[in-house]
């Protein structure tokens, strides 16, 4: 039951834009529309104002802005996201995350910050500087 509201489903993987797979390394600034999963690593800060997946292999050790990101891998670094954040059962994250809307499953490893905040632009930093953090393994 919505009350009134708007829900937005989870995206499906046949809705994608690019796909990332396995064995790809990849560092730098990402900006895309659409809807991307990574199953790789990913090294940077990744921007859009559409939908980040991060699968059940992807590594990303990145400041993450976006609209959506659903996390079911690693992620190193602060999420910002303008509509929600969805960490799956099978999700490692080491970083503050920021959305009005965030989902933790059973069996997530959260290790960081949450803050609900009301929805806005994933382009509009928060006061604090969103940096990547090194994890040492």
């Amino acid at each position: 039951m919505s009350w009134g509201r708007n829900v937005k489903a989870s995206p499906k993987s046949g809705d994608l834009t690019a796909f990332i797979d396995e064995g790809s390394q990849i560092e730098g600034k990402y900006t895309f529309d659409g809807t991307v999963m990574m199953n790789g690593h990913f090294s940077g800060e990744i921007h859009t104002k559409d939908t980040l997946i991060v699968g059940e292999k992807g590594v990303v050790n990145a400041s993450i802005r976006a609209g959506t990101v659903v996390i079911s891998g690693e992620v190193v670094g602060n999420v910002l996201a303008s509509q929600r954040v969805e960490l799956r059962g099978t999700a490692r994250v080491f970083g503050d995350v920021e959305a009005p809307v965030v989902v933790v499953e059973e069996g997530v490893l959260f290790e960081g910050h949450c803050k609900m905040t009301k929805g806005r632009p994933a382009e509009v930093a928060s006061g604090r500087e969103h940096s990547v953090l090194h994890l040492k393994r």
